[in-house]
């Protein structure tokens, strides 16, 4: 067996938000979707207890490793499985459009202190990426499909939902893991929308300043040159201007964004 140098497997690391996944349904699961035809990233393969899951279904595997310590197993994972390429980088500078070939889909156990940050560059910058399916705390999952009005609904939502339909398809128990997490987490799908903002960089600028502060009224989180015209458009909408940023959907936020741009 191609251990470290201890001779023991490399143990998980909590700055890397290690929590590795040992079992195998759980695993068919995230793997679920992928065919002979896909080209899947997966960022954070561990062990590469997924990875082989992967590697038996798609026709090649990116796999992007930023620990060195968990690389001999990795490579004995997918030992004697041609179709996979490792990676070991950090999966936040990673230059993806390099990749080749390009991956159209994303199958991944995320290491937790990244996958929020992680998921939405994915979408903002891998357009190659059709379709996302992935683990994440069950409080992030929520985050990326919560309803405007909930407690869950911000920024980080509307900019995920205006790019992609997320859905939690699978509640995971904290034994499927090792270490298990305290939190509980879940498989999220993310499918990529065709029908995107066109300017979204400026929409989302828009999001982030809309809610900057969830108690003031929206057009009071805006550059004051903005305010007059935000309640304008708010109007336009139907919307008061009293009105907060949790309650406009994306959609809304797309709309608003045409309006004061006009």
């Amino acid at each position: 067996m191609n251990l470290p140098a201890s001779g023991r497997p490399a143990r998980p690391k909590k700055r890397l938000g290690q929590h590795f996944l040992k079992d195998p349904n759980t695993a068919r699961i995230v793997a679920a979707g992928v065919g002979g035809e896909d080209v899947v990233l997966e960022v954070g393969p561990g062990r590469g207890f997924l990875t082989a899951f992967l590697a038996e279904r798609a026709r090649l595997v990116h796999a992007v490793e930023i620990d060195p310590d968990v690389l001999p197993e990795l490579r004995r994972a997918v030992e004697g499985h041609g179709g996979v390429i490792i990676h070991e980088a950090d999966a936040l500078r990673f230059d993806y459009a390099a990749l080749s070939p390009l991956p159209n889909r994303l199958a991944a156990n995320l290491p937790y202190n990244i996958a929020s940050p992680l998921v939405l560059r994915l979408l903002e910058e891998v357009p190659s990426l059709e379709r996302m399916r992935f683990m994440v705390q069950l409080e992030v999952a929520q985050r990326m499909t919560a309803r405007p009005g909930s407690k869950d609904y911000g920024a980080y939502t509307v900019l995920v939902r205006l790019l992609s339909r997320p859905e939690i398809v699978h509640r995971v128990s904290p034994r499927v893991f090792d270490p298990p997490p305290r939190v509980r987490s879940a498989v999220v799908e993310l499918e990529r929308r065709g029908d995107a903002p066109e300017d979204y960089s400026g929409v989302k600028e828009l999001v982030v300043s809309a809610f900057r502060s969830r108690r003031k009224r929206l057009p009071n989180n805006l550059p004051p040159t903005l305010r007059g015209r935000a309640e304008e458009a708010l109007a336009a909408l139907g919307r008061g201007p009293d009105t907060r940023a949790e309650e406009l959907s994306p959609e809304d936020f797309t709309a608003l964004h045409r309006r004061l741009s006009a």
